[in-house]
């Protein structure tokens, strides 16, 4: 990237974050790039500087890009050896008691509702026991995740994603290619905003699940979010997190693994 065009791009950056009030300080650059490119091909903005003009002029357009930066890559059972893994977790937690369960930057819910799927699909954990906290910081994919409707067409295989729990007919009503949540899942999850980088955990939890939203941030911003959900977990409450993310390594002393090979962690203390 040449200079001025860098020097512009930079300025873009403060722009969203002063005046629309997305933490672009806390994502990675090239991620970030990525997404603005997008919306500048779309809006046939040549260049920074004139993506900007376009955003301060246009309130629709600076909804779109708000849209568009916020990480909403999810599925059902995403991965399903954690699942899996995840079973007895649960039953161990609901053993001893009621449990509250935080699904962060959950996105459309999917997340939320395979860990209430989860519950009620194995008989050794007491799905009764069991509340869930789904959070996200764009208000949009909270309404979708609200209403628990999901189309085959605008989405991978969801049969696919369903079949870690084999006969998902008994917790998602199909009509053509609409998968509609059922009621009994609904009402084991509670949906509301929240900023993992700005605001304190919205509860105290048992569980916390915060999966593939590290690769996205950079250093900082990923050692703020450790510290809100390590501030969010019990004492021996357990935290899942991607894949293919690590704890920093300023955080490890919160952790000891369960899992390590799946990023499953039990907080000490």
């Amino acid at each position: 990237m040449a200079a001025t065009e860098s020097r512009a791009f930079d300025r873009l950056l403060d722009y969203i974050e002063d005046s629309l009030g997305f933490a672009t300080s806390m994502y990675n650059d090239a991620y970030l790039d990525r997404r603005i490119s997008a919306r500048m091909r779309r809006q046939a903005a040549e260049n920074y500087r004139e993506y900007q003009r376009l955003l301060e002029s246009d309130d629709e357009e600076q909804q779109a890009l708000l849209d568009a930066l916020s990480v909403n890559v999810t599925s059902f059972f995403r991965n399903p050896d954690v699942w899996e893994a995840l079973r007895p977790v649960l039953r161990e937690l609901t053993a001893d008691g009621r449990i509250t369960v935080w699904s962060a930057a959950c996105s459309d819910g999917r997340e939320a509702y395979s860990l209430a799927m989860l519950a009620h699909d194995d008989p050794e954990i007491r799905a009764d026991r069991v509340r869930i906290v789904g959070t996200d910081i764009k208000r949009a994919i909270l309404r979708a995740a609200k209403r628990g409707e999901y189309r085959a067409s605008e989405t991978n295989d969801l049969e696919s994603q369903l079949a870690p729990i084999g006969d998902y007919e008994r917790y998602v009503d199909r009509d053509e290619d609409r998968y509609c949540v059922s009621p009994q899942v609904k009402r084991m999850v509670d949906f509301r905003r929240h900023d993992l980088i700005r605001e304190s955990p919205p509860d105290e939890f048992d569980l916390v699940l915060c999966r593939n939203l590290f690769i996205y941030v950079d250093t900082d911003a990923k050692r703020a979010v450790f510290e809100t959900l390590g501030s969010g977990l019990r004492p021996g409450g357990i935290l899942t997190i991607g894949m293919t993310e690590t704890v920093p390594s300023d955080c490890r002393a919160w952790f000891e693994p369960v899992e390590k090979r799946l990023r499953i962690y039990r907080k000490v203390g």
